[in-house]
């Protein structure tokens, strides 16, 4: 009976090393390694700024659930250090829905 375990145990240890090895190269492949300037197709900084969403008018901003700043910087226009700024009382990690953001002074 001795063998017949050190057999299964042998076989798992086999398919657990191959089950990382391949977590591993699919981690890998799908990780961008090449730096922002090789990959961005030769744009400028420039470029790069007429393809920003415009900031938008509206004075304040109602958080939705699962926003995040970063989201709303996105959505509105406004860096999210602006929008810090601009609401120091919010917490960044813990927006509540329905909560209003100013987005302007």
């Amino acid at each position: 009976m001795k063998k017949k375990r050190s057999w299964i145990a042998r076989f798992l240890a086999l398919a657990a090393l191959v089950g990382t090895v391949i977590v591993l190269i699919v981690i890998v492949s799908s990780t961008d390694l090449h730096s922002s300037s090789e990959h961005n197709g030769g744009q400028t900084a420039a470029q790069k700024e007429k393809h920003k969403k415009p900031r938008t008018n509206a004075k304040t901003y109602t958080v939705k659930s699962g926003d995040t700043l970063t989201s709303i910087a996105h959505k509105t226009g406004v860096p999210v250090a602006e929008l810090q700024a601009l609401n120091p009382e919010v917490d960044p990690q813990i927006l509540v829905a329905g909560e209003v953001l100013k987005l302007q002074k």
